[in-house]
C-alpha cells in the first residue's frame, strides 16, 4: 500500500459503481437528505470536472464537481469527496480537490462551494460564505457552508436560493 502507485483519473462512467460505494460508505443513507443531494439530484455532475484515485484498478477515493448557480452567480459545487478508510489521511482527498480546483480554474470557474469543516477545507483556501448570502434547499449549517474564489468577485454574485445550474431559471436579453 503505496500512495506513490495511486493514479489520478477523470471519472468516466466504469467508476460509477465504486464511486457510489465508498460514498454509502462514506456517507450512509442519510446522505440523500443533504441539501447538496437535493441539488445534485436537479442534474448531472461535471465528468471533467470529476476525479477518481485509482490503486492497481481499484478506485479508492473520488471527488465530483456540480454547476450551481444562485441569483446572478455560477459556480461550482464540490462534493461529495470521499476516500475508503484504508487509504484516508494518507493525503489522497487533498490531492483528489487539489486537482479539481485547479481544473475549475484553468476553465474559467470563479468560484467552488462546499459544505464541509473549516479545520480541513480552510487551510485549502476554503472560507465561509457570509451568513445569509445563499440558501440552500435544505437546512446546512451556515459555519459549514465555504467557498473558495477563484476569480475575485465571483462569491459576492452568488445571491439567493441554490439551485442546480439546469434548474436555473434563463434570463433572455
Amino acid at each position: 500500500m503505496s500512495v506513490n502507485d495511486i493514479a489520478y483519473l477523470p471519472e468516466n462512467p466504469a467508476h460509477d459503481r465504486a464511486i457510489e460505494q465508498i460514498n454509502a460508505e462514506a456517507f450512509g443513507p442519510g446522505r440523500f437528505t443533504r441539501a447538496a443531494y437535493k441539488i445534485r439530484e436537479g442534474g448531472p455532475h461535471e465528468r471533467d470536472l470529476s476525479y477518481v484515485a485509482v490503486h492497481w484498478g481499484k478506485v479508492i477515493g473520488s471527488v465530483r464537481m456540480t454547476r450551481i448557480a444562485a441569483g446572478e452567480g455560477r459556480a461550482l459545487l464540490l462534493g461529495p469527496l470521499a476516500v475508503i478508510p484504508d487509504w484516508k489521511n494518507l493525503g489522497i482527498g487533498r490531492k483528489l480537490l487539489d486537482i479539481v480546483v485547479t481544473k475549475a480554474k484553468e476553465q474559467g470557474w470563479g468560484v467552488v462551494v462546499l459544505v464541509g469543516d473549516e479545520p480541513y477545507y480552510g487551510p485549502l483556501g476554503f472560507k465561509k460564505i457570509p451568513y445569509g448570502q445563499i440558501s440552500m434547499p435544505r437546512p446546512v449549517d451556515p459555519e459549514r457552508l465555504l467557498a473558495r474564489e477563484l476569480v475575485e468577485g465571483s462569491l459576492a454574485k452568488l445571491t439567493g436560493d441554490v439551485v442546480h445550474e439546469d434548474r436555473a431559471v434563463k434570463v433572455v436579453a
